[in-house]
């Protein structure tokens, strides 16, 4: 009987052992070693071994395996805040849709319980509710593993370009990644006509971007192909699990320059599945640094004369959720292809695209067959109807396959639209000339940033537009006024209907006429009228200072002097009195419209500075009767964009998403 009872306490001694190995592996991102673990000394009835072993899938990318855990850790009584969010979720992944539904509704109505999950599960829910919606829906997609190039391994994240298929995969084994329990994954290439590959011509790329202990991921490539932006990361030590960051490396004298971190990565985040632009002058990626929406969020990048990458904005709430977005694409017709699990969907990581229609985005799934319950993700288009997406879906070869898609929709017509302008400024004898190296912007009616552009000796910028939109434009560049000229596409939109080929460009032109800021020099505030004898701002006087006002926010760097004038019509001193009251109440209304006071000063001049010293007219004494402002003092910060581009390869190297900086 003791040696029974002796063993049965080696036993429980053991098992607690492994339960606390199993949880420092959990901790330190080791999930596969701690499944291994936790199963090793499960015990059926325990919640909290049961919900470890549902998280420890969870975090290893296998939300399917973790089902039958977490419910057996809810039957067991589990309180953990996150259970019945995570058991939906992991329900949904395995179709089983009704049941997730329950789940959520009866959490929902349940008192109590943390807020954070309950505002994610009624998400989920509202997710769940419009599923049919999407099964019923029509689309043209057709699918097909790409067998001859999927393993038993992972191949994902495809990126076709110039006759070659890039894509990440852990086909050749070798050291094992601790939180998947896979081997570490390379980006490699195969030669590719389309979607006809030449299996004979695979190879990893070189040693100098792929190394054996850590995982490289997702890719994105220069329209040159010269250039690579990559994730890397996860080297497998203890705080591995978010250690991902973008990389570039450059194409010189026959090899790629070592790899180094651009200058969008957050340190204390995951940073990764970048994406260019067709121009190349911007960069989509994902990341979870603080301040987005949810888990993952999909940001952009501008390109800036310098090489380095600027500008870093979350593209919203219109695109980002309460989950992952990730893998973005643009395609040659200006949409942005992207995966997500906050999005209404099937499963996990569904495709879906985002089209801007009258300054509005709206978000399509992309439906089946190109989504399934599993992770459909990664979608690269070769031309504007077929290309290659990622899934791990039932039926493939092994872990995540590569699969190619085309759509066949019979009325599927493209219509890209593109503004293309010059930047100018006026010499010393006031003849127009072009004005190079500026800094172009592109703003949406409200105000949100949309693109952008950095000329070059031409002054020429280029941007995308899309029909029935309003625009702002604002041109940027140091010693010269910040200059905001509109822009509409309203009523100047081609009908689908009436098109015969499949893509049609439309090409709009303008310009931006830019003044450098000259000190002391006066520039006259047209249509500025004042009601007789008197000082008050008229209604038709307050849209022409609105103006003052937004070229005082357009360029804060500039401290000015308000200055009004009048005829010679009274006597002297009430009329520098007068024009000192007007100058003030002009001054007054701009401080009311957020300006600084400091900023902005007034004077009156009365009429000791008139432009017509002999005025008989009514229009002579109006031109002497007028406001003007002036530049008293212009502090310019640095500004990198508006620095010329260097010429020297090696130093543009050196700059080049260099994340010290300068």
């Amino acid at each position: 009987m003791k040696q029974v009872f002796y063993a049965l306490i080696l036993l429980i001694m053991a098992q607690s052992c492994t339960q606390r190995v199993a949880q420092k592996s959990f901790e330190k991102g080791y999930y596969d070693r701690a499944i291994e673990l936790y199963k090793k000394s499960l015990d059926p009835q325990d919640a909290h071994q049961n919900f470890m072993l549902g998280e420890s899938y969870r975090k290893s990318n296998r939300l399917q395996e973790a089902a039958p855990y977490y419910s057996a850790a809810r039957r067991a009584g589990s309180r953990e805040p996150g259970l019945p969010y995570y058991l939906a979720r992991s329900l949904k992944a395995n179709k089983q849709y009704e049941e997730a539904e329950k789940i959520l509704r009866d959490f929902l109505t349940k008192a109590g319980g943390d807020s954070n999950f309950k505002a994610l599960a009624q998400v989920e829910l509202d997710n769940l509710t419009k599923i049919d919606v999407l099964q019923a829906e029509t689309n043209y997609f057709r699918i097909k593993n790409l067998d001859e190039l999927n393993t038993k391994f992972a191949e994902y994240s495809p990126v076709y370009h110039n006759g070659f298929l890039y894509f990440t995969s852990n086909r050749e084994g070798g050291k094992i990644y601790g939180a998947t329990g896979t081997p570490f994954t390379d980006i490699y290439r195969v030669q590719s006509k389309g979607a006809n590959i030449n299996i004979r011509t695979l190879k990893a790329l070189d040693p100098v971007i792929n190394h054996s202990d850590t995982n490289e991921g997702s890719i994105a490539i220069s329209s040159d192909g010269t250039s690579i932006i990559f994730a890397k990361g996860n080297t497998g030590k203890a705080t591995g699990n978010t250690e991902v960051n973008l990389f570039f490396t450059r194409y010189r004298n026959s090899n790629w320059s070592e790899p180094r971190p651009i200058s969008v990565n957050d340190p204390d985040a995951w940073d990764s599945t970048p994406a260019l632009t067709p121009d190349g002058t911007t960069l989509y990626f994902s990341s979870t640094r603080p301040g987005g929406f949810g888990g993952a969020d999909i940001y952009s990048a501008q390109l800036n004369r310098r090489g380095r990458w600027v500008d870093v904005q979350n593209l919203g709430p219109a695109i980002n959720t309460p989950g992952d977005e990730m893998f973005p694409f643009v395609s040659e017709d200006g949409r942005l292809y992207f995966s997500s699990n906050g999005h209404p969907g099937f499963g996990n990581l569904d495709l879906f695209v985002a089209t801007r229609v009258r300054g509005n985005i709206t978000i399509e799934n992309l439906g089946e067959p190109m989504n399934s319950a599993a992770d459909d993700f990664g979608l690269h288009q070769f031309d504007l109807t077929r290309g290659f997406f990622s899934s791990n879906r039932p039926g493939g070869k092994g872990d995540d396959d590569i699969y190619t898609f085309i759509n066949e929709d019979p009325d599927l017509r493209v219509v890209n639209y593109f503004l293309v302008g010059t930047t100018y400024t006026n010499d010393d004898g006031k003849h127009k000339i072009v004005l190079p190296n500026t800094k172009v912007a592109l703003q949406a009616e409200n105000g949100e940033l949309l693109s952008e552009a950095f000329t070059g000796e031409d002054g020429k910028f280029k941007f995308r537009v899309y029909a029935e939109e309003r625009y702002n434009l604002l041109g940027e560049k140091t010693d010269y006024f910040t200059t905001r000229k509109e822009f509409s596409t309203v009523g100047k939109s081609v009908e689908k209907a009436s098109l015969t080929e499949f893509i049609t460009n439309v090409t709009f032109q303008t310009e931006i006429m830019m003044d450098r800021i000259v000190l002391e020099k006066s520039i006259v505030l047209n249509n500025i009228y004042y009601d007789l004898d008197k000082a008050n701002i008229r209604p038709d006087a307050a849209l022409v200072l609105d103006s003052l006002v937004q070229i005082m926010n357009d360029n804060p760097d500039i401290f000015i002097e308000l200055g009004s004038h009048t005829d010679a019509r009274a006597e002297d001193d009430y009329n520098m009195d007068l024009s000192q009251r007007r100058a003030k109440s002009a001054v007054e209304y701009i401080i009311r419209q957020g300006i600084s006071a400091d900023r902005i000063v007034a004077k009156g001049y009365g009429e000791s500075k008139l432009l017509i010293p002999n005025a008989v007219t009514e229009e002579q004494h109006q031109q002497n009767r007028r406001t003007e402002f002036k530049v008293l003092r212009y502090n310019p910060k640095k500004n990198e964009d508006n620095l010329p581009p260097v010429e020297n390869q090696d130093e543009y190297d050196r700059f080049f998403d260099d994340s010290e900086g300068d």
